[in-house]
Protein backbone atom coordinates (compact mmCIF):
# COMPACT_ATOMS: atom_id res chain seq x y z
CA UNK A 1 0.00 0.00 0.00
CA UNK A 2 1.49 3.12 -0.94
CA UNK A 3 2.30 6.04 1.85
CA UNK A 4 0.23 9.15 2.19
CA UNK A 5 1.77 11.71 0.18
CA UNK A 6 1.74 13.65 3.45
CA UNK A 7 4.60 11.55 4.79
CA UNK A 8 7.91 11.03 4.79
CA UNK A 9 8.29 7.88 2.99
CA UNK A 10 5.60 8.52 0.57
CA UNK A 11 8.65 10.76 -0.95
CA UNK A 12 11.49 8.23 -1.42
CA UNK A 13 12.31 6.39 -4.74
CA UNK A 14 15.78 3.94 -5.36
CA UNK A 15 18.39 6.10 -7.08
CA UNK A 16 21.46 4.25 -8.73
CA UNK A 17 24.63 5.40 -6.76
CA UNK A 18 26.41 6.16 -10.20
CA UNK A 19 23.83 8.86 -11.28
CA UNK A 20 24.71 11.36 -8.22
CA UNK A 21 27.48 13.54 -10.57
CA UNK A 22 30.56 14.01 -8.98
CA UNK A 23 32.19 16.55 -11.05
CA UNK A 24 30.47 19.18 -13.57
CA UNK A 25 30.61 18.86 -17.31
CA UNK A 26 33.52 20.21 -19.17
CA UNK A 27 31.06 23.23 -20.09
CA UNK A 28 28.90 24.58 -18.35
CA UNK A 29 25.92 24.58 -20.73
CA UNK A 30 26.34 20.96 -22.31
CA UNK A 31 23.59 19.59 -19.58
CA UNK A 32 20.64 17.81 -20.50
CA UNK A 33 17.45 18.87 -19.83
CA UNK A 34 14.02 17.36 -19.14
CA UNK A 35 10.98 18.97 -20.53
CA UNK A 36 7.66 18.42 -18.39
CA UNK A 37 4.92 18.81 -20.82
CA UNK A 38 1.55 19.89 -19.78
CA UNK A 39 -0.78 16.70 -18.08
CA UNK A 40 -2.51 14.26 -20.60
CA UNK A 41 0.31 15.56 -23.10
CA UNK A 42 1.38 12.50 -25.24
CA UNK A 43 4.38 12.43 -24.52
CA UNK A 44 4.72 13.07 -21.44
CA UNK A 45 7.87 14.76 -21.63
CA UNK A 46 10.73 15.71 -23.79
CA UNK A 47 14.55 15.17 -23.57
CA UNK A 48 16.51 17.84 -24.78
CA UNK A 49 19.68 19.94 -24.20
CA UNK A 50 19.92 23.17 -21.92
CA UNK A 51 20.56 24.85 -24.94
CA UNK A 52 17.55 24.27 -26.54
CA UNK A 53 15.97 26.59 -23.51
CA UNK A 54 15.37 29.67 -25.79
CA UNK A 55 13.33 27.60 -28.34
CA UNK A 56 10.73 26.18 -25.12
CA UNK A 57 9.94 30.03 -23.72
CA UNK A 58 8.24 32.50 -25.75
CA UNK A 59 9.76 36.49 -26.36
CA UNK A 60 8.72 38.30 -23.16
CA UNK A 61 8.88 35.19 -20.98
CA UNK A 62 10.68 36.31 -17.87
CA UNK A 63 13.99 34.55 -16.48
CA UNK A 64 14.50 34.99 -12.37
CA UNK A 65 18.14 34.13 -11.53
CA UNK A 66 19.05 33.78 -7.82
CA UNK A 67 22.58 35.96 -7.53
CA UNK A 68 23.59 34.83 -4.66
CA UNK A 69 27.73 34.07 -4.49
CA UNK A 70 28.90 30.75 -2.52
CA UNK A 71 31.48 31.67 -0.18
CA UNK A 72 33.99 29.12 0.52
CA UNK A 73 32.57 28.03 3.94
CA UNK A 74 34.38 25.32 4.98
CA UNK A 75 37.13 25.66 7.28
CA UNK A 76 39.63 23.05 9.28
CA UNK A 77 40.02 23.59 12.85
CA UNK A 78 41.90 22.27 15.95
CA UNK A 79 41.01 21.96 19.61
CA UNK A 80 43.52 22.51 22.16
CA UNK A 81 43.56 18.62 22.41
CA UNK A 82 44.96 18.50 18.95
CA UNK A 83 41.41 17.33 17.87
CA UNK A 84 39.87 17.82 14.19
CA UNK A 85 36.88 20.31 14.29
CA UNK A 86 35.21 21.32 10.55
CA UNK A 87 33.35 24.07 10.87
CA UNK A 88 30.46 24.93 7.98
CA UNK A 89 29.58 28.61 7.93
CA UNK A 90 25.64 28.94 8.11
CA UNK A 91 25.26 32.45 7.78
CA UNK A 92 27.26 36.14 8.89
CA UNK A 93 25.93 37.35 11.85
CA UNK A 94 28.08 40.45 11.28
CA UNK A 95 31.13 41.85 11.93
CA UNK A 96 33.31 39.00 13.37
CA UNK A 97 30.83 36.53 14.36
CA UNK A 98 29.07 33.90 12.42
CA UNK A 99 26.48 31.01 12.86
CA UNK A 100 28.16 27.41 12.04
CA UNK A 101 27.62 23.88 11.72
CA UNK A 102 30.66 21.67 13.76
CA UNK A 103 31.71 18.74 13.02
CA UNK A 104 34.11 16.92 15.75
CA UNK A 105 34.82 14.02 17.37
CA UNK A 106 33.84 15.12 21.07
CA UNK A 107 31.56 18.06 20.83
CA UNK A 108 32.48 21.68 21.15
CA UNK A 109 31.67 23.69 24.37
CA UNK A 110 31.16 27.64 25.16
CA UNK A 111 34.98 29.22 25.69
CA UNK A 112 36.97 27.26 23.14
CA UNK A 113 39.46 28.46 21.88
CA UNK A 114 40.04 26.55 17.82
CA UNK A 115 43.12 26.67 16.14
CA UNK A 116 42.77 27.66 12.27
CA UNK A 117 45.54 28.23 9.65
CA UNK A 118 43.89 32.08 9.63
CA UNK A 119 43.74 32.58 13.77
CA UNK A 120 42.16 31.27 16.86
CA UNK A 121 38.51 30.93 16.32
CA UNK A 122 36.10 31.48 19.62
CA UNK A 123 33.48 29.11 20.59
CA UNK A 124 30.91 32.04 21.87
CA UNK A 125 27.10 29.56 22.32
CA UNK A 126 25.01 27.03 21.50
CA UNK A 127 22.33 28.23 19.17
CA UNK A 128 20.04 25.38 18.58
CA UNK A 129 21.63 23.21 15.71
CA UNK A 130 24.13 26.08 15.78
CA UNK A 131 27.39 27.33 17.16
CA UNK A 132 27.70 31.01 17.34
CA UNK A 133 31.57 31.81 16.75
CA UNK A 134 34.30 34.81 17.13
CA UNK A 135 36.28 35.12 14.07
CA UNK A 136 39.72 36.81 13.99
CA UNK A 137 38.54 39.53 11.23
CA UNK A 138 34.91 39.46 9.54
CA UNK A 139 33.43 36.80 9.15
CA UNK A 140 32.90 36.66 5.22
CA UNK A 141 36.11 38.11 4.68
CA UNK A 142 38.03 35.16 7.23
CA UNK A 143 36.05 32.50 5.85
CA UNK A 144 36.54 34.09 2.19
CA UNK A 145 40.40 33.92 3.03
CA UNK A 146 40.94 30.80 4.45
CA UNK A 147 37.48 28.57 3.72
CA UNK A 148 37.26 26.00 1.21
CA UNK A 149 34.58 25.52 -1.35
CA UNK A 150 31.65 23.69 0.58
CA UNK A 151 30.70 20.65 -1.76
CA UNK A 152 27.60 18.91 -0.85
CA UNK A 153 28.17 15.67 1.35
CA UNK A 154 26.61 13.49 -1.55
CA UNK A 155 29.91 14.77 -3.86
CA UNK A 156 32.32 11.90 -2.34
CA UNK A 157 35.69 14.01 -3.21
CA UNK A 158 38.05 16.39 -1.84
CA UNK A 159 37.23 20.15 -4.07
CA UNK A 160 39.70 21.22 -6.37
CA UNK A 161 40.93 23.88 -8.58
CA UNK A 162 37.81 23.76 -11.05
CA UNK A 163 35.07 23.75 -8.09
CA UNK A 164 36.28 27.32 -7.23
CA UNK A 165 34.70 28.84 -10.77
CA UNK A 166 32.75 25.77 -11.44
CA UNK A 167 30.43 25.60 -8.29
CA UNK A 168 29.72 29.08 -8.99
CA UNK A 169 26.53 30.56 -10.82
CA UNK A 170 28.49 32.92 -13.74
CA UNK A 171 25.58 35.55 -12.57
CA UNK A 172 27.09 35.35 -8.87
CA UNK A 173 27.24 38.95 -7.24
CA UNK A 174 26.09 38.61 -3.49
CA UNK A 175 28.01 36.67 -1.27
CA UNK A 176 26.63 34.67 1.33
CA UNK A 177 25.70 31.50 0.29
CA UNK A 178 27.02 28.11 1.07
CA UNK A 179 25.73 26.21 -1.44
CA UNK A 180 24.80 27.21 -5.26
CA UNK A 181 21.89 28.02 -6.20
CA UNK A 182 22.39 24.70 -8.61
CA UNK A 183 20.08 25.63 -11.84
CA UNK A 184 21.83 28.36 -12.53
CA UNK A 185 25.22 26.26 -13.12
CA UNK A 186 23.70 25.80 -16.13
CA UNK A 187 24.17 29.39 -17.89
CA UNK A 188 27.10 30.92 -19.58
CA UNK A 189 27.58 33.91 -21.46
CA UNK A 190 26.51 32.20 -25.28
CA UNK A 191 23.30 30.78 -23.51
CA UNK A 192 22.00 33.50 -21.98
CA UNK A 193 22.76 36.09 -24.96
CA UNK A 194 20.84 33.07 -27.47
CA UNK A 195 17.90 34.43 -24.55
CA UNK A 196 18.09 37.71 -24.83
CA UNK A 197 17.66 37.64 -28.68
CA UNK A 198 15.28 35.37 -28.80
CA UNK A 199 13.63 38.63 -26.33
CA UNK A 200 13.26 36.66 -22.84
CA UNK A 201 13.91 39.00 -20.28
CA UNK A 202 15.95 38.47 -17.03
CA UNK A 203 15.54 39.53 -13.62
CA UNK A 204 17.94 38.90 -10.25
CA UNK A 205 17.41 38.51 -6.18
CA UNK A 206 19.25 37.25 -4.02
CA UNK A 207 18.67 34.02 -1.32
CA UNK A 208 21.35 32.83 0.66
CA UNK A 209 21.14 29.39 0.35
CA UNK A 210 22.07 27.54 3.89
CA UNK A 211 23.90 24.23 5.04
CA UNK A 212 20.10 23.45 6.25
CA UNK A 213 19.41 23.58 2.20
CA UNK A 214 21.57 19.44 2.95
CA UNK A 215 19.73 18.36 6.24
CA UNK A 216 17.36 15.30 5.94
CA UNK A 217 13.78 15.73 6.65
CA UNK A 218 13.43 14.08 9.88
CA UNK A 219 9.65 13.74 10.87
CA UNK A 220 7.20 11.33 9.43
CA UNK A 221 5.01 14.03 9.18
CA UNK A 222 5.62 16.59 6.86
CA UNK A 223 3.55 18.91 8.20
CA UNK A 224 5.81 18.45 11.57
CA UNK A 225 8.54 19.35 10.08
CA UNK A 226 10.27 22.68 10.49
CA UNK A 227 12.26 24.61 7.59
CA UNK A 228 15.67 26.22 8.64
CA UNK A 229 15.49 29.96 7.75
CA UNK A 230 17.37 31.95 4.87
CA UNK A 231 17.85 35.11 4.02
CA UNK A 232 16.75 36.90 0.93
CA UNK A 233 15.77 40.35 -0.92
CA UNK A 234 13.78 40.99 -3.96
CA UNK A 235 14.99 44.30 -5.75
CA UNK A 236 11.69 46.82 -6.70
CA UNK A 237 13.57 46.19 -10.09
CA UNK A 238 12.59 42.40 -10.41
CA UNK A 239 9.12 43.18 -8.65
CA UNK A 240 8.42 45.35 -11.85
CA UNK A 241 9.62 43.19 -13.92
CA UNK A 242 7.09 40.05 -12.33
CA UNK A 243 4.15 43.03 -12.89
CA UNK A 244 4.96 43.93 -16.38
CA UNK A 245 5.47 40.32 -17.80
CA UNK A 246 1.90 39.30 -16.17
CA UNK A 247 0.43 41.95 -17.56
CA UNK A 248 1.90 41.48 -21.24
CA UNK A 249 0.09 38.13 -20.75
CA UNK A 250 4.13 36.42 -20.33
CA UNK A 251 5.21 33.64 -17.61
CA UNK A 252 7.31 34.32 -14.61
CA UNK A 253 10.18 31.64 -14.80
CA UNK A 254 12.18 30.65 -11.46
CA UNK A 255 15.80 29.32 -12.40
CA UNK A 256 15.35 27.24 -9.19
CA UNK A 257 13.84 26.22 -6.23
CA UNK A 258 15.68 29.02 -4.47
CA UNK A 259 14.16 31.75 -6.71
CA UNK A 260 10.69 30.07 -6.42
CA UNK A 261 11.06 30.28 -2.22
CA UNK A 262 12.26 33.78 -2.32
CA UNK A 263 9.55 35.30 -4.50
CA UNK A 264 6.54 32.84 -3.30
CA UNK A 265 7.90 34.34 0.40
CA UNK A 266 7.96 37.70 -0.88
CA UNK A 267 4.06 37.32 -1.93
CA UNK A 268 2.69 35.86 1.04
CA UNK A 269 0.21 38.24 2.13
CA UNK A 270 -0.90 38.84 -1.41
CA UNK A 271 1.10 41.17 -3.79
CA UNK A 272 4.42 40.59 -4.77
CA UNK A 273 6.56 43.10 -2.75
CA UNK A 274 10.30 44.33 -2.67
CA UNK A 275 12.09 43.38 0.36
CA UNK A 276 14.42 42.06 2.93
CA UNK A 277 13.61 39.26 5.44
CA UNK A 278 14.25 34.89 6.62
CA UNK A 279 11.98 32.80 4.73
CA UNK A 280 10.85 29.38 6.26
CA UNK A 281 7.97 28.73 3.59
CA UNK A 282 8.08 24.95 3.62
CA UNK A 283 6.17 24.54 -0.58
CA UNK A 284 4.68 21.04 -0.72
CA UNK A 285 2.05 19.84 -3.28
CA UNK A 286 -1.18 21.47 -2.06
CA UNK A 287 0.85 24.90 -2.34
CA UNK A 288 -0.98 27.91 -4.71
CA UNK A 289 1.40 29.79 -6.52
CA UNK A 290 0.97 33.26 -6.35
CA UNK A 291 4.14 34.64 -8.54
CA UNK A 292 5.73 31.39 -10.53
CA UNK A 293 4.63 30.09 -13.94
CA UNK A 294 7.50 28.01 -14.33
CA UNK A 295 10.86 26.18 -12.59
CA UNK A 296 14.16 25.31 -13.94
CA UNK A 297 15.21 22.89 -11.79
CA UNK A 298 17.82 20.45 -11.47
CA UNK A 299 16.83 16.96 -10.45
CA UNK A 300 17.09 16.30 -6.65
CA UNK A 301 17.50 14.16 -3.39
CA UNK A 302 15.13 11.58 -2.78
CA UNK A 303 12.70 12.81 0.45
CA UNK A 304 14.27 16.19 0.19
CA UNK A 305 12.02 19.40 0.60
CA UNK A 306 12.91 20.59 -2.74
CA UNK A 307 11.25 17.80 -4.52
CA UNK A 308 8.57 18.30 -2.53
CA UNK A 309 8.69 21.67 -4.11
CA UNK A 310 8.90 20.99 -7.59
CA UNK A 311 6.11 17.94 -7.50
CA UNK A 312 4.04 21.07 -5.72
CA UNK A 313 3.98 22.22 -9.45
CA UNK A 314 3.47 18.61 -11.68
CA UNK A 315 2.08 16.57 -8.54
CA UNK A 316 3.51 13.66 -7.18
CA UNK A 317 2.81 11.07 -9.41
CA UNK A 318 3.70 12.86 -12.81
CA UNK A 319 6.93 14.02 -11.02
CA UNK A 320 7.95 10.33 -10.07
CA UNK A 321 7.20 9.31 -13.62
CA UNK A 322 9.47 12.10 -14.72
CA UNK A 323 12.04 10.60 -12.52
CA UNK A 324 11.31 7.27 -13.52
CA UNK A 325 12.41 7.81 -17.30
CA UNK A 326 15.12 10.11 -15.99
CA UNK A 327 16.74 7.52 -14.16
CA UNK A 328 16.55 4.95 -16.91
CA UNK A 329 17.73 7.11 -19.56
CA UNK A 330 21.05 8.27 -17.55
CA UNK A 331 20.33 11.60 -16.30
CA UNK A 332 22.94 13.31 -14.24
CA UNK A 333 21.60 14.22 -10.86
CA UNK A 334 22.20 16.43 -7.69
CA UNK A 335 23.94 19.79 -7.79
CA UNK A 336 26.37 19.10 -11.05
CA UNK A 337 23.63 17.23 -12.57
CA UNK A 338 21.02 17.89 -15.37
CA UNK A 339 18.03 19.66 -15.26
CA UNK A 340 14.49 19.72 -15.98
CA UNK A 341 12.01 22.32 -17.04
CA UNK A 342 8.48 22.90 -15.56
CA UNK A 343 5.91 24.67 -17.38
CA UNK A 344 2.68 25.37 -15.11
Amino acid sequence: MEAPSDTLAAWNFALPQRLIAQRPLPQRAASRMLRLDAPGAMPPWRDLGIRDLPDELAPGDLLVFNDTKVVPARLAARKATGGAVELLLERPLGGRRALVQARAGRGLRPGQRLATEGGAVDVVARRGEWWEIDCPSPALEFFGRHGAVPLPPYIQRAPDAADVERYQSVLARAPGAVAAPTASLHFDAPLLAALAARGMARATLTLHVGAGTFQPVRTANLADHRMHPEWFEVPQSTVAAVHAAHAAGRRVIAVGTTVCRALESAAAHGELRAGAADTTLFIRPGYSFRVIDGLLTNFHLPQSTLLMLVAALTGRERLFAAYRHAIATGYRFFSYGDCMLVLR
